[in-house]
């Protein structure tokens, strides 16, 4: 069992002819990712070869939808370009669209989240600046390398890309159900508490494995949720235990003023609520070895 990318979601690829969405295309069809076709509006009508595998490309989302059945798009396009990619996907009423690009302004994420939130959220948005979702074994949508891993029980959310890598690799011995990269900019579509609540809801994913990070209070909230609505154990580790107060730290949200959005602080707010937290991954990995064994 997965969230939101199963083996049988069909997959098109929002910039399929670019270097990016063509070399990621390729990895995803490697990893048995079903990719249906792409979406370039000067290149519709055309197909692209991955390896002997003819993919047709179209001129919207709409189209591809409608000619492929296709229900997830990974969109790999240039950031001045990445709100026009996320709006044609929300008209289109997309199910899922993973949006991989980093560098998108906090306005343009502003804008088409709040256009999602009008349509009444039909299409569940990844990202921006996120490395995507992996079921492993069954499908791979964005960048997330798929050799990592087994399937498994344990659901694994996080904001930060390298460390849902680690983490991954860190308890392939006990693999995964799915893994959401959500992404660290100030302003995405798909939270922690929203990984939260599907992993709470999948029959087949027995722990979950959250990863924050400084700044902010997304974790803060999580805790509250997990207090609230989630019965299974619940392990987490927090970027950023040595980060100097006041300093930006790699994404653009993790900055921390005073005690509000320190390690420190949102470690304490998931141990209240019975959330076993390590201080690096390594040890995050053993808390889950203990609850799982």
């Amino acid at each position: 069992m997965a969230i939101w990318l199963t083996k049988e979601s069909k997959v098109i690829v929002q910039g399929i002819t670019g270097s990016e969405g063509s070399k990621h295309a390729r990895r995803m069809l490697a990893a048995g990712t079903n990719v249906v076709g792409g979406v370039n509006p000067r290149k519709a009508g055309t197909t692209v070869d991955f390896d002997g595998t003819q993919l047709p490309v179209f001129a919207t989302v709409a189209e591809a939808m409608k000619e492929t059945g296709a229900d997830v798009s990974v969109i790999f396009v240039p950031p001045a370009f990445t709100k026009a990619a996320v709006v044609e996907a929300i008209d289109a009423e997309i199910p899922l669209a993973v949006v991989i690009t980093e560098g998108v302004p906090v306005q343009d994420s502003a804008a088409f989240w709040a256009l999602n939130l009008d349509r009444g959220q039909k299409t569940r948005i990844i990202g921006p600046n996120c490395p995507g979702i992996a079921s492993p074994g069954a499908s791979n949508a964005g960048i997330i390398p798929a050799d990592i891993t087994p399937a498994g029980r344990i659901g694994l959310v996080s904001k930060s890309g390298t460390l849902t890598y680690q983490m991954m690799y860190e308890l392939r011995d006990i693999g995964f159900s799915t893994c959401v990269g959500i992404g660290g900019d100030p302003i995405i579509g798909t939270t922690h508490i929203d990984a939260l609540k599907a992993f709470q809801d999948d029959p087949e994913t027995d722990a979950i494995v959250m990863i924050g990070e400084i700044g902010g209070d997304a974790e803060e909230r999580a805790a509250d949720f997990i207090k609230a609505h989630v019965t299974k154990p619940v392990v987490g580790y927090i970027a950023g235990f040595t980060a100097p107060p006041g300093k930006t730290m790699g994404h653009a949200g993790a900055i921390i003023s005073g005690s509000a959005g320190t390690a420190d602080a949102k470690k304490a707010a998931l141990e209240a609520v019975g959330v076993k937290v390590g201080k690096t991954p390594s040890e995050t990995a053993r808390l889950m070895r203990e609850v799982m064994s």
